[in-house]
């Protein structure tokens, strides 16, 4: 052989040699090995001549001091291991063969299957080992955990099913057979619920609605959730809970009435009897208070005709659900008056949007969370009863996941003879429906019927924190046991979408104006005189319809600086979708440029941006060029993401609140005191190197702002954090206050921010975390 070619392969074979091994399908594969280090897979053909292949072979015997048998999973692998090339060649001879990575290797080997990780291990056990992945043996482990959780699961729901067996056998022992006591309970809100079907009482409650500002509101919340042109169904679902919530502010709870004399505080003398003006409105029962001041004696009578409270708009739970119930009725929802016979009453709608029944508690401004009495107010439920104008419907299934619990305490009749009363007066309420409707309506039953026998062994949703009962003095509440947590929260947030470009363009459209001031050399005094001005113009705009909304002004009498400036705020005007339209009579007309929804949601930030403008330019030194820039003028901004947080206060502290550029709302994080996170990742993983950012103080409780905080950025969307700002100490003097930091060693591109909230300015006054606005901005893009 020449020497030289030999010389060439010998260099190569000190670099480079082959190992065979064999598959558990029985064929045997090649893989090419580089200073110990696996390569890639090659044919099976000879790397060297032939008589240099033969020297390599045996060169390669001498090399191999141990050979191993290796299972993974169903295979198993011939391996050849060298132990001067360390053990660390071995791993990456296996994740050739096996592609598990050496940091997720667990190498098993000996009769008791020990955690081999090192040479000296490998010298002490035989030829045969054992890989496992971590990630596969982490899943055996949760998959373990589920079965295991699974059979809990399992048991506990044979026992709940031997306790309810136990209950209704009990049930025929205690109950009554009698079924007059329970219809005698029910009958009367029949009548009750056909009020609501009333036309007159319809159009008066109609009357007393802002049907405008809900409207707006409705879709001011489909758009903060990214859905800006939804459904009808999913119009009316919004303009629902905005009737909610604006009954919850507009009604009265009614501990005991203030005298109507004085107006000092009264105490309860007793039961009184009903005058012909108060029967009118069924009346029956009047509550009399004496005044603790002048003795005067004060009547509370308690109305059932809801057109009358209308009027009043007060009252207890059932004033306010026979009222809310009207409302609904009167918007055109299929609703239902629901009856607590443990001492409550809410409403029930039909939600197209959801394709079900939704509970909706009028007293405490709390929607579609069935399990508030049980689990938040503690109540030992034994029948709700949903009355409407169409049947009479048990539904407590709907409030309890302890129905083994809740059956033992139904003891006024038996089951079947609950079923058969409430069959009875349904068929009643139905006597007068055509076949279709029936039909219908039928097939909504039995949806229902499924759908509560379905979600009654369902698990609880234990992230969920469901308050007390709110509506009534302590006092009353404590001696009823429904005194509890003072908030609906979550303790795992979804990822929200958070919807913000328009508070961008808002703040990047002061840049052209606050340039004009510079060069036209505008005293502060005279560029916060036309900022002002513009803001009312502003006001008047927002005053309108906000469908149809728009504004005039007069050009000739204006001042002419105004009419100067005017183009300057023509970006402002753009980023509010507004459009202006010059008459030949000197008026401007400012009108919607596009859809209502996108000037509604822009209006609030631009109110609250503009005040922080005035204050800024009133207490500046003067106006220069070097104020056209951060913190004065808030530049590219970060803007469009997905917001995670650790905790949120459900429905109006949720965490995209901290970044919609208004004074209104906040993100609170009930447990957030001592700790808890917000999370900005960046569409499209948008990179962004964060140079500034700015927190704005919430609208009350200084002592849950924050104190302590570290700002971070991630290039991987979340798994990796980098440091970017860390701060102690801080204190906000004011309410709606700003501070500005600047990231002292920028450059780090990022497209995902974290701020971790370590401490708030009191701990020990509060569990609570909150923050007014959070702001982020980069260099230019």
């Amino acid at each position: 052989m020449d020497t030289t070619v030999f010389n060439c392969y010998s260099i190569a074979f000190e670099l480079s040699y082959q190992s065979q091994f064999k598959y558990s399908d029985g064929k045997v594969r090649c893989f090419q090995f580089c200073l110990g280090l696996p390569v890639r897979i090659i044919p099976q053909i000879p790397l060297f001549t032939s008589v240099a292949f033969e020297e390599a072979k045996n060169r390669i015997k001498k090399m191999v001091a141990r050979k191993f048998l290796v299972h993974h999973q169903s295979s198993v692998f011939d391996v050849d291991y060298d132990t001067d090339d360390g053990f660390e060649v071995l791993q990456f001879q296996l994740f050739s063969l096996t592609s598990v990575t050496p940091d997720q290797q667990k190498i098993l080997g000996g009769e008791d299957d020990r955690v081999l990780s090192d040479d000296s291990d490998l010298s002490t056990i035989s030829d045969k080992l054992k890989l496992v992945s971590i990630d596969e043996e982490t899943k055996e482990e949760e998959k373990g955990k589920a079965e295991d959780e699974f059979a809990k699961s399992d048991e506990e729901l044979a026992r709940m099913l031997q306790a309810e067996e136990e209950a209704l056998m009990m049930q025929q022992f205690v109950a009554n057979e009698n079924k007059d006591q329970i219809e005698q309970r029910i009958r009367p809100y029949i009548d009750q619920v056909l009020m609501y079907e009333d036309a007159q009482r319809q159009d008066e409650a109609r009357k007393t609605v802002p049907v405008d500002k809900l409207e707006e509101k409705a879709l001011l919340a489909l758009a903060r959730e990214g859905n800006s042109k939804p459904t009808k169904s999913e119009q009316d679902h919004a303009f629902l809970l905005q009737l909610l919530f604006w009954f919850k502010q507009s009604f009265r709870w009614v501990n005991a009435p203030p005298c109507e004399n004085c107006g000092n505080e009264t105490v309860n003398q007793g039961m009184g009897v009903a005058n012909p003006s108060e029967t009118r409105y069924g009346a029956s029962r009047i509550e009399l208070y004496r005044c603790n001041s002048c003795s005067s004696i004060t009547r509370f009578p308690r109305y059932n005709d809801p057109i009358k409270l209308l009027e009043t708009r007060k009252g207890r739970c059932g004033e306010w659900a026979n009222c809310f119930t009207l409302y609904c009725r009167a918007f055109n929802y299929d609703s239902r008056l629901v009856l607590d016979f443990t001492d409550h009453v809410w409403t029930e709608c039909f939600s197209p949007s959801l394709g079900r029944w939704m509970h909706l508690d009028p007293c405490e401004g709390i929607y579609d969370n069935p399990l508030l009495y049980e689990k938040g107010w503690n109540k030992k439920l034994n029948y709700v009863i949903a009355v409407a104008r169409d049947g009479v419907y048990d539904v407590t299934k709907r409030y309890t996941r302890k129905w083994h619990e809740v059956l033992s305490r139904r003891n006024l009749t038996t089951e079947p003879a609950l079923s058969n009363v409430l069959s009875n007066m349904t068929r009643e309420c139905r006597k007068s429906l055509t076949s279709q409707l029936l039909s219908a309506l039928e097939e909504r039953d039995r949806n229902e019927a499924e759908s509560l026998e379905r979600d009654l062994y369902s698990k609880n949703d234990t992230s969920i924190s469901l308050p007390g009962r709110q509506s009534g003095d302590k006092e009353w509440r404590m001696s009823r046991s429904e005194f509890g947590s003072d908030s609906l929260s979550s303790s795992s947030c979804p990822v929200r979408k958070c919807v913000d470009e328009h508070v961008t363009n808002i703040y990047n459209a002061f840049f052209p104006l606050m340039s004009k001031f510079v060069e036209q050399s505008c005293s502060k005094s005279e560029a916060a005189e036309l900022i002002m001005l513009f803001r009312k113009i502003l006001v008047e705009l927002k005053n309108s319809p906000f469908k149809t909304r728009r504004t005039s002004i007069n050009a000739i009498s204006l001042s002419q600086q105004f009419m100067k400036f005017l183009p300057s705020f023509s970006q402002l005007l753009d980023a509010l979708s507004l459009k202006t339209v010059s008459e030949v009579n000197g008026r401007i007309n400012i009108s919607l440029a596009s859809e209502p929804v996108k000037t509604s949601i822009g209006l609030p930030v631009v109110f609250h941006a503009l005040d922080d403008l005035i204050y800024n330019v009133n207490h500046c030194n003067k106006l220069d060029k070097s104020l056209l820039s951060w913190p004065l003028l808030k530049l590219n901004r970060i803007c469009c993401g997905l917001v995670l947080a650790s905790g949120e206060e459900l429905p109006f502290g949720i965490a995209t609140s901290a970044f919609d550029g208004t004074r209104m709302s906040k993100w609170e994080e009930p447990n957030g005191a001592t700790g808890c996170w917000i999370m900005y990742q960046v569409f499209d993983n948008q990179i962004h190197d964060l140079v500034a950012y700015e927190l704005m103080s919430a609208n009350d409780a200084p002592e849950r702002d924050p104190k302590d905080w570290v700002v971070e950025g991630s290039q991987d969307g979340g798994l990796i954090w980098h440091e970017l700002d860390k701060q102690t100490s801080q204190i906000f003097e004011e309410r709606f206050q700003r501070k500005t930091f600047k990231i002292r060693s920028p450059g780090f591109l990022a497209n995902a921010f974290r701020l971790r909230f370590i401490a708030v300015r009191d701990s020990k006054a509060t569990s609570r975390f909150q923050i007014g606005n959070i702001d982020l901005y980069s260099t230019n893009t």
